[in-house]
């Protein structure tokens, strides 16, 4: 018997509203804000076949609008599970770990771990373990769960993926363990990548720099991905994450990736002096 853990939230009241009504309340406001969000809340009625999507994961008020974006157009989409994966900001456990059983929560309710699917895709990969210290104290990919939540109802369950390593080889190998693992389990599974783009830098080079990369992104070429990430030393956080979903994707059918928004922290606060980039992408 697979015994069941229980992740408690690890950033609520820091990175999102750790009471119910008000966690709802913000993810609300998110998809209403006209400026920088969708300006309406789900669902979507969208029809278009969508493979994944790239997510930011700073706090509600500074990325939650421009998260908004993708769940929103998500909204509509049948899925029976959620791949997130995301960066290790801490550097614990092992360098690239998945959850084996148990459930997460938030102030909305818990999320099963898909037990099945998780199990698939660490039998697929030499690298993914298991290895739930790994994702005790990451912000990443909770941050994506109560979005999830709202637009789901809790009706889906999730594969949580943290990673040290993000290098080219790695990412082709996580991708096409994910993209192989769903296909195996003829899963109805959404693909997250959970990122931010360049961080601590003025608005002007912020907005420059992310467009470059995300040239690359939208033309599914991983390689030059890379290139331009070294090339302009891009400080995009979940960059192994972004990889790894385009690799994935592009093996399970998608031709090329749609840019919803882009947004930097500056365009919130109005400070452009020292900004982070936040984007919303669907793969479709």
């Amino acid at each position: 018997m697979i015994e069941e853990i229980r992740r408690p939230p690890a950033v609520a009241g820091i990175f999102y509203p750790k009471e119910h009504f008000e966690l709802k309340q913000s993810i609300e406001q998110s998809f209403r804000n006209q400026r920088i969000g969708p300006g309406k809340t789900p669902p979507s009625f969208l029809k278009d076949r969508i493979y994944g999507i790239i997510s930011p994961h700073a706090g509600y008020a500074y990325s939650g609008a421009v998260a908004a974006n993708g769940f929103y157009e998500i909204s509509s989409l049948e899925f029976d599970s959620a791949v997130i994966v995301g960066p290790n900001h801490y550097g614990i456990g092992n360098k690239a770990a998945t959850v084996r059983s148990g459930v997460w929560e938030t102030p909305l309710g818990q999320v099963v771990i898909d037990d099945e699917l998780s199990l698939e895709i660490s039998k697929n990969s030499r690298l993914i373990e298991f290895d739930d210290f790994a994702h005790s104290r990451d912000h990443c990919l909770e941050v994506q769960v109560p979005f999830l939540q709202y637009i789901k109802k809790n009706k889906f369950k999730i594969v949580p993926i943290i990673l040290i390593i993000q290098d080219i080889e790695t990412s082709r190998e996580i991708g096409q363990s994910i993209a192989n693992s769903v296909s195996n389990r003829n899963k109805k599974a959404l693909l997250l990548a959970s990122s931010d783009f360049t961080h601590y830098e003025s608005n002007s080079e912020a907005y420059t720099k992310d467009n470059e990369l995300i040239k690359t992104i939208l033309s599914l070429d991983i390689s030059k991905f890379y290139t331009v990430l070294e090339k302009l030393s891009v400080s995009a956080c979940g960059y192994g994450a972004i990889a790894s979903i385009m690799v994935a994707v592009k093996i399970l059918g998608a031709t090329k990736g749609k840019l919803l928004k882009y947004a930097t922290s500056g365009d919130v606060t109005g400070d452009t002096n020292s900004v982070v980039g936040y984007s919303s992408i669907v793969f479709i």
